[in-house]
């Protein structure tokens, strides 16, 4: 479970996080959704440490950020799991050497205990028939399940992904929300994701939070977002075709 407290940040004398505070936690989905520019990349830069909160602080399961020394944190990155926008895969290297990666950066594990680690982990995301192919090989949706395979691959405590359906279709994305969905159920993390997909809030939106320039405006799950009377959230949840479709029937 990570909480925040009181969180503020700046930039310039702009701020741009306004005292925010919320709890995402453990074994489910978190969202955090909003219009562009709301603050959600840089919240998730905070909880990822990439941004130090002028105030305010973040709890790692019990431990705050304030009294982690830089050892502190080098462990607490570790135990972090990222899949990025546009999956980030080395060109260069094959899926399994990409999902090899990690391990072979932060651990002390021998040649045949990282391959079959990550062999592991690529058969979760079913990807056996791809594990020697090349990112440019395989589709966009398959790249975003090598992403989610070397996230995972260390056995993080917090699973972070930043918009992780974006460039996909409709029916791709859905597969990669029920994977991520899965995994975090699996394996108990700590899951957070940014994304503007209401697909995805209405899938596995378990726990959501509504950024509204720089300030949590609304905070809730899937089920108690379609039926909000927050001006703000109704206006962005029922701005999507579909979803203004579905209003009708409400």
């Amino acid at each position: 479970m990570i909480e925040v407290k009181n969180i503020i940040k700046s930039f310039d004398g702009s701020k741009i996080l306004k005292n925010i505070s919320t709890t995402f936690e453990k074994g489910k989905t978190n969202l955090i959704i909003g219009q562009s520019g709301s603050g959600k990349t840089v919240l998730l830069k905070c909880l990822l440490g990439l941004h130090q909160p002028d105030s305010g602080e973040i709890i790692y399961d019990g431990i705050s950020n304030t009294n982690m020394n830089e050892s502190d944190k080098t462990l607490l990155r570790r135990e972090m799991g990222m899949v990025f926008q546009g999956s980030a895969l080395f060109d260069s290297m094959s899926v399994l050497e990409n999902v090899m990666f990690p391990l072979n950066m932060l651990t002390n594990k021998n040649e045949e205990e990282i391959r079959e680690k990550a062999k592991l982990v690529i058969e979760r995301v079913e990807l056996n028939n791809a594990i020697n192919k090349l990112p440019s090989e395989i589709s966009g949706g398959m790249q975003k399940r090598v992403a989610i395979a070397r996230a995972i691959v260390m056995n993080p405590k917090y699973l972070f992904c930043d918009e992780p359906n974006s460039g996909l279709d409709p029916k791709t994305a859905i597969v990669i929300d029920k994977l991520i969905h899965e995994i975090t159920k699996e394996y108990n993390i700590t899951t957070i994701i940014n994304s503007h997909d209401m697909n995805s809030v209405i899938e596995i939106g378990e726990k959501i939070i509504f950024l509204l320039s720089g300030e949590k405006n609304w905070e809730g799950t899937n089920t108690e977002i379609l039926k909000t009377n927050v001006k703000s959230v109704k206006n962005f949840v029922y701005s999507s075709e579909l979803l203004k479709k579905v209003k009708k029937y409400l």
